[in-house]
């Protein structure tokens, strides 16, 4: 599955377009060029099954640590995800 990346201004998101629709997305914004804030995460019905909220977080956190950003994790589904996956810790704003 590809994760994409876009961004404009200081909101972006996370998402998987196919067939030029997006089938996936987790919306953020970032309060600083240090620190972002997950808002939401969905995934059509399409794609359950496939993982594809856990490979938008993921891509989230690799893209925080290349970047050197700090995540706080307001989506509900976000949250659980960085429950699930305290090795990605080093990314969350605690």
């Amino acid at each position: 599955m590809l994760i994409q990346r876009r961004e404009k201004d200081n909101k972006g998101m996370f998402y998987v377009e196919i067939d030029g629709e997006v089938q996936a997305e987790m919306t953020y914004h970032m309060t600083s060029p240090d620190k972002m804030i997950i808002e939401h995460t969905e995934v059509d019905d399409k794609l359950r099954g496939h993982n594809g909220g856990y490979q938008l977080v993921e891509a989230a956190v690799n893209y925080a640590r290349e970047h050197n950003i700090k995540i706080i994790a307001w989506c509900p589904f976000a949250k659980k995800v960085f429950e699930k996956k305290p090795a990605w810790s080093d990314v969350l704003d605690t």
